[in-house]
């Protein structure tokens, strides 16, 4: 049995908690969801890890692109991971809690694994101009140590972000009940339960969603409209095919990522938004990270001769 709180009760300690609602109001949903995100999360699990072990087994992988692609696949497992589990929890019993520091540290990953993710794909869009538009000068630019360096700056930018976001947001007096009306603890419904102007973290959220997604957004649109240019100047039609793979593999990635948190953060709140926002948000954590691993890996001539060698050593053992 749950708990009952005091609607006046003030800030909440590390032994209170909340009350994820998630999709209370569809019961008769709930078993069907539960089947449908296990079996997305399974599909996440399997080829998200499937990449990475590929990238690192096969030396022909050792590349700036799947150095990348393996980041964000890492970077997909634990973004879904620190949200999906807890909702399978959720929708599977009548217990929809979850506890003052799980909330606080959920919120925190997945406000620095999304805002990462965007950093990221950043840096893929760039990697994949480097490689298109400047040839000859790739090796130099695409540095090991380089790449390594833009993929730590895309995970601390993330993290130090969510610091600062996160802690805004529960430094705020949550005054009213422990119902959040979503499936994990996000900023705009934890807002909701405070009794004090939120104004100030509403315009946070605005600015850091608008520095982090609409910025990233153009850097990668910039980049692919020189791709286009140098794409259309090309002779050879084996070059134009093989860049149109992988330049519109990345392009359905950052198609599938931006346009639900673009949806999700910088429309203008509305009586009818929070329900859509759930199923948007569902979207981008559920199916999204899912969906990854079959764009870059279907009709990849690269990974599909990294599958064959990997079979052919194992039969040669």
């Amino acid at each position: 049995m749950m708990k009952n709180k005091n609607v006046d009760e003030k800030n909440a300690s590390f032994e209170d908690f909340f009350i994820l609602l998630g999709f209370s109001n569809w019961p008769h949903l709930e078993v069907v969801l539960f089947v449908v995100i296990l079996i997305f999360y399974l599909i996440t699990l399997i080829g998200n890890l499937f990449i990475i072990i590929l990238s690192y087994l096969d030396s022909h992988l050792h590349t700036p692109m799947y150095f990348f692609l393996s980041n964000l696949s890492f970077l997909d497992l634990c973004y879904t991971t620190s949200s999906i589990p807890q909702l399978l929890v959720n929708l599977w019993g009548p217990e929809k809690t979850i506890s003052y520091a799980g909330c606080t540290v959920q919120l925190y990953f997945v406000l620095a694994l999304g805002t990462a993710e965007c950093v990221l794909l950043v840096v893929m869009s760039y990697d994949r101009y480097a490689a298109v538009c400047r040839p000859l000068h790739y090796t130099v630019l695409m540095h090991p140590c380089f790449c390594r360096l833009l993929a730590a700056a895309s995970w601390v930018s993330g993290f130090t972000t969510s610091a600062l976001h996160s802690s805004f947001t529960f430094w705020i007096p949550l005054c009213r009940h422990r119902l959040v009306d979503h499936f994990f603890c996000e900023v705009p419904a934890l807002l909701r339960l405070s009794c004090v102007d939120t104004h100030a973290n509403e315009l946070t959220l605005m600015v850091m969603s608008s520095i982090f997604v609409l910025i990233p957004l153009i850097l990668i649109l910039t980049s692919y409209g020189a791709i286009a240019r140098a794409v259309l100047s090309m002779q050879s039609t084996t070059g134009l095919q093989k860049v149109l793979r992988t330049c519109g593999a990345h392009l359905m990635v950052v198609s599938l990522f931006f346009i639900p948190v673009m949806c999700m953060y910088l429309q203008p709140p509305s009586e009818n938004s929070q329900d859509q926002g759930k199923f948007i948000a569902l979207f981008y954590t559920v199916v999204t990270p899912s969906l990854n691993p079959l764009i870059y890996t279907l009709r990849n001539k690269d990974v599909r001769g990294a599958v064959k060698r990997l079979m052919g050593w194992e039969w040669g053992m």
